[in-house]
């Protein structure tokens, strides 16, 4: 494996008063980072959407040398390829791939970057871990409860950093909230937490059955999950809007509140979780994820409850997407694009804004499909990814939270199927006193792949 030493870029760096607290709650770890001028050799698996925008992404904070790339569509490989050779330093288009075991198993990566579909994130990100390779892996990393534990014990097994996509932990605003209200006392007693998402978001389509085009593997792209009847392009939205692929709204949008208010709060699994929901509104097609729902995640004292639906309006137009703390003495709502606390009595509101670096990284502005407001958090993400692999330590959102909000989502959708709460021990990795429960952790895979187990990567 190359070396760890790695050179950061120093203009890369946020300025101004939110930016500063960024930077102390970082450590201002990047501005003195080893400065090497061996690059670090990176894999992409997935070039898709936010495969290519985390590629980018890092790209601008590092000294980078993409070195391959792996994508069953046979289109988005070579414009990736060709958007990547532009954007590196190098101007080398990288080695292409459609079978992501032939890429790592060259076993030159420093670091994969998976950005595959959730179907594939176990088996992708335990072979990149194999192959010497740090990983940073998109949310939810894992369809079930087991290929999540099957991560983590690969993760400790073979010494790897592994940082989850759940950036909403370096998103810069959020970070500024949670320093001056949270940790500063300003919410008191908090007992409890609303979370939620009404983006209409669910591809609601019933398109006709069609040859698979010849620049698609489709088999490939399936993988492990159930072989369904071509029906379009499997890519961005249409995948989402099936349980064979994820874990729908559930799985894809409260992974990121759920593990932002654990991240706020300091919570870790939930001591019961119960949920209800199901197809309301929406039946008129093919898609068979929930269009609403609710779930409750219970601690002590603390009930954090999620909703979504993928219809209506939302209950709150300025937080569509959110979540909300309730404490005694006020509520601090926040989302990606902003935060505000409102004191209860005495005190004065703080409103927290989203910041952009448009003028700093001006190609973001161009880019196709860009979250503008996630580049700076996913940028950040990225620096503390490399700062975690150089010192030897955990990154913010290491693969263990990544398993525990993943899982929770994961156990609500399970409890909403079988209609009844579900207390989860992670010791035992059991539904506690449920069999029939404990036996959907984890799903049947497609022949010849086979499922991992956390059994398997034993100390």
């Amino acid at each position: 494996m190359a070396s760890k030493t790695f050179y950061i870029n120093r203009r890369n760096f946020i300025k101004g008063a939110t930016a500063s607290m960024v930077l102390s709650s970082f450590g201002a770890y990047g501005i003195e980072l080893m400065n090497s001028e061996k690059p670090i050799r990176v894999g992409l698996i997935g070039a898709g959407w936010y495969g290519k925008s985390d590629l980018f992404r890092l790209i601008q904070v590092a000294n980078v040398n993409v070195v391959s790339i792996c994508e069953v569509d046979q289109r988005l490989l070579a414009e990736a390829a060709e958007l990547v050779s532009q954007r590196q330093r190098s101007g080398k288009k990288p080695r292409l791939y459609s079978d992501y075991r032939k890429m790592l198993a060259e076993k030159d990566l420093d670091i994969v970057l998976i950005g595959s579909p959730d179907h594939w994130h176990a088996l992708q990100g335990i072979e990149a871990m194999k192959s010497g390779a740090n990983v940073y892996l998109q949310k939810p990393i894992s369809v079930d409860v087991m290929e999540g534990e099957a991560l983590v014990a690969a993760a400790r097994k073979y010494n790897r950093t592994v940082q989850i996509g759940t950036q909403r932990k370096s998103t810069p605003h959020l970070i500024d909230a949670k320093k001056r209200v949270v940790d500063a006392g300003l919410l008191g007693k908090i007992s409890h937490v609303e979370m939620c998402c009404y983006f209409h978001m669910r591809a609601n389509g019933n398109p006709p059955l069609q040859a698979v085009p010849e620049y698609l593997d489709y088999d490939m792209w399936t993988g492990p999950a159930p072989l369904r009847p071509y029906d379009g392009l499997p890519h961005k939205r249409w995948w989402r809007t099936f349980m064979e692929y994820g874990n729908g709204i559930m799985g894809d949008m409260c992974v990121h509140m759920f593990d932002t208010v654990r991240w706020m709060l300091d919570l870790g699994w939930p001591e019961r979780i119960t949920s209800t929901g199901g197809i309301y509104v929406q039946k008129e097609g093919k898609s068979n994820i929930a269009d609403t729902q609710t779930a409750v995640f219970e601690y002590e004292d603390l009930n954090c409850v999620w909703q979504h639906r993928s219809w209506g309006t939302p209950a709150d137009p300025e937080y569509p997407w959110s979540f909300k703390l309730f404490g005694e003495k006020g509520t601090l709502s926040g989302s990606t694009m902003q935060a505000d606390f409102v004191p209860h009595g005495e005190g004065e509101p703080i409103h927290f804004d989203v910041l952009y670096e448009k003028e700093k990284y001006p190609e973001d502005v161009t880019e196709k499909d860009i979250e503008l407001n996630a580049a700076p958090a996913t940028r950040l993400h990225m620096l503390d990814f490399l700062a975690a692999i150089d010192k030897g330590t955990l990154p913010i959102a290491d693969v263990e939270q990544g398993h525990i909000s993943t899982a929770s989502c994961i156990l609500a959708n399970m409890a909403m199927e079988v209609d009844r709460p579900l207390i989860y021990d992670s010791s035992k990795l059991i539904i506690a006193n449920d069999p029939e429960a404990t036996a959907l952790l984890q799903r049947p895979y497609r022949a010849p792949w086979e499922h991992p187990h956390p059994d398997q990567f034993k100390i």
